[in-house]
């Protein structure tokens, strides 16, 4: 069994790609790798708890090493400590910061270092800046995994040689995420009355994800007499003006923000609807997974969602930024109801025949594998 150590640091509990990451060990162990993962993450219980948490339900050793931000090299130390103690052959990487750190590291333990990119979608601050050390860093890795075409492109820019670089999109436990529930049986266990048609979003509070946009399209069907629900999962730095927004447009009875929730999949079920109304984003698990659950999807034409959403297929896609577009959709999903049941059919089997860890798995292996050649 060779050894390996996934990278990456964590902003509060962590977002989409920790559900990839922290499921990774256990299906990769049947193709002869000894997998781990090292989280850097800011000081508090609270959130080495919660990621040591997830991380035993999925069965994925863990190592949550404190990290006081960008400039805090300290952390190498303690990680090539755990690179040399667990005899780590390989080494993947997961954003800027443990790419760069990953280099170093490489220099300092001998082992192979391939590195995964998830996107950068959300550019404000420093983000910038760190994209451009991202940028830096990436054509010094051996081997580049994309979750979605548009980071292809990217890397192709940067002018890293094409066997360099692989395309292997996100993909879902379709076991865990299988039905179990009706929606009205759902309905019922979060004391939602039956009659409501309840839209959901799941995903960080921030500009990218266009909320604020979502809230007027919602105000909007209130005032034509087609009243509905909106829930969103999921907490970030535009939490303030999204319930400053909610007020001011009155919709104080019919939106809710639940915050981080732990277990999303009775969430799913309950929805009547699924919306992603980002402007920026990379091939996002929460489209996987209300696909996986049979939820109607409607999306925005952006980075990797159109190899999940088949407009008119298995959902319907609008353009990113496109109020007119969103607003039809969501009313043509509320109208017909013979044409959703036909999408979310259709999205369960696409998910099962081409986007399974199983299969994913399998060819993150023979990646890996032609490292050691």
């Amino acid at each position: 069994m060779r050894k390996m150590l996934h990278l990456r640091v964590v902003a509060g509990t962590g977002g989409g790609p920790e559900k990839t990451i922290l499921n990774s060990p256990r299906f990769i162990r049947k193709y002869g790798y000894d997998a781990e993962v090292a989280y850097l993450a800011s000081a508090g219980e609270e959130i080495a708890n919660s990621l040591r948490s997830r991380a035993k339900e999925a069965e994925c050793p863990l190592t949550v090493i404190e990290d006081h931000g960008p400039t805090d090299w300290r952390v190498v130390q303690k990680l090539l400590h755990v690179c040399r103690e667990r005899k780590i052959e390989l080494l993947q990487a997961h954003d800027y910061k443990s790419n760069a750190i990953g280099l170093l590291l490489g220099r300092l333990h001998r082992m192979e270092l391939a590195t995964m990119l998830h996107g950068w979608t959300d550019m404000t601050g420093r983000m910038p800046l760190y994209k451009r050390i991202d940028q830096w860093c990436l054509p010094r890795y051996k081997t580049l995994i994309c979750v979605s075409q548009d980071l292809v492109e990217e890397c192709r820019k940067l002018r890293i040689r094409e066997e360099r670089i692989h395309l292997v999109h996100n993909a879902i436990d379709t076991i865990q995420f299988a039905r179990g529930l009706s929606i009205e049986q759902a309905k019922q266990k979060l004391d939602i009355p039956s009659d409501k048609y309840l839209i959901g979003t799941v995903g960080r509070l921030s500009p990218e994800k266009g909320i604020i946009a979502l809230l007027e399209c919602i105000e909007r069907l209130h005032r034509e007499g087609k009243p509905c629900w909106l829930w969103i999962a999921g907490d970030g730095s535009q939490r303030s003006e999204i319930e400053a927004k909610i007020l001011s447009l009155g919709l104080g009875d019919s939106v809710r923000l639940l915050g981080q929730i732990r277990d999303t999949k009775i969430f799913y079920e309950a929805m009547d609807l699924f919306v992603l109304n980002s402007i920026r984003e990379g091939l996002p698990n929460v489209v996987l997974e209300a696909m996986a659950l049979e939820v109607p999807v409607v999306a925005t034409n952006i980075a990797g969602i159109p190899s999940l959403i088949r407009d008119g297929v298995t959902g319907r896609l609008i353009e990113p930024d496109n109020p007119l577009q969103l607003h039809r959709a969501i009313e043509e999903c509320m109208n017909s109801q013979v044409r959703c049941d036909e999408w979310k059919r259709a999205a369960r089997t696409l998910i099962e025949c081409e986007y399974s860890f199983e299969h994913r798995m399998e060819r993150i292996a023979s990646i890996y594998d032609s490292l050691f050649v």
